[in-house]
């Protein structure tokens, strides 16, 4: 998808391409190819002759197990997987930002400041919800018992959702409009 020079990127095309591996937050480097409008093939080369500018912390080649698993996490048709030949690079923040420099292309530079935007955004939105997990449990050693029920309403909302559990198996049930 070819954008004009300073067209910007919608931010929702960038945060659905960024993923927790390895409890970071990381974009792949196909996606990245992708935004800077540059082949895979030559992001990889350009990291790869800079590879210094690149630490664990910034840049990681996923292991066959990270990919399977984050395969998985998406249903995937097989041109999407076709093409992955080799182990994608995952880059964190600073990876991204350390990039620009190696691909020096105005490109680079207008998506690397959109992409700085977008894990600040991220930052902040998850910090906003530390903030109000840590003023309801303020609030809650302030009241008394009354308001406990309140509190573990709220506590609710933070949890993850358990997924529904399926019952497997014969239940016994007639089935309407079937004779037994």
């Amino acid at each position: 998808m070819m954008l004009k020079p300073g067209t910007a990127i919608p931010i929702e095309r960038i945060t659905e391409k960024i993923y927790l591996i390895r409890s970071m937050k990381v974009m792949l480097d196909r996606d990245l190819a992708s935004l800077y409008e540059v082949e895979t093939r030559a992001l990889k080369q350009a990291v790869r002759r800079n590879i210094e500018r690149f630490p664990a912390d910034f840049m990681f080649e996923l292991t066959a197990a990270e990919l399977r698993d984050w395969r998985s996490q998406f249903v995937t048709s097989k041109g999407d997987k076709m093409g992955l030949r080799h182990a994608p690079m995952a880059f964190t923040e600073q990876g991204v930002a350390m990039l620009s420099s190696v691909l020096r292309s105005r490109r680079a530079i207008q998506v690397n400041i959109q992409i700085m935007r977008a894990f600040t955004g991220l930052r902040r939105m998850l910090a906003g919800y530390d903030e109000l997990r840590a003023k309801i449990e303020e609030m809650e050693a302030k009241y008394d018992q009354s308001f406990q029920v309140v509190f573990e309403a709220m506590k609710k909302l933070f949890e993850p959702e358990d997924p529904p559990k399926r019952r497997i198996g014969f239940t016994g049930e007639a089935v309407p409009g079937v004779a037994g």
